[in-house]
């Protein structure tokens, strides 16, 4: 895998020992997080217990080579209202977030990273092969 974008529950899973998205990282060239990700996280953060030691991991792994941040662009907006369209038209609606997350994944070429099997509803969505397999 080149370009790898992680949902918020394998970065979660990440933490918790999930050595199959550990690998994802480590073969992937550029690991992208949505700021809708991060949205996510610090939400998750800020309603847990250990707020601070959690941010602190997450800085660390922000530090990792290869690893930064996808801000939403006009492209990103464009690639989400095609995707919502398809999602509408199919009557399999999502969470918002993952349909950006999603479109984040489309605009920058990459495999989505994640547990959630409703990305495998997104036409436009390449996911990861775990997620196929599980």
């Amino acid at each position: 895998m080149k370009n790898i974008t992680l949902d918020t529950n394998a970065y979660s899973g990440l933490n918790q020992g999930a050595i199959a998205v550990k690998q994802a990282i480590e073969a992937a060239d550029n690991v992208f997080i949505p700021i809708f990700v991060l949205a996510e996280l610090l939400f998750g953060f800020k309603k847990g217990s250990r707020e601070h030691e959690n941010i602190a991991l997450f800085n660390d792994f922000m530090k990792l080579p290869g690893v930064s941040f996808h801000i939403p662009t006009d492209e990103t907006a464009r690639i989400y209202a095609d995707i919502i369209l398809d999602l509408k038209r199919q009557g399999k609606p999502i969470p918002t977030h993952d349909i950006w997350i999603a479109a984040s994944a489309v605009e920058t070429g990459s495999v989505i990273i994640t547990y959630d099997k409703h990305f495998l509803d997104i036409a436009q969505a390449r996911v990861w092969d775990e997620l196929r397999q599980v």
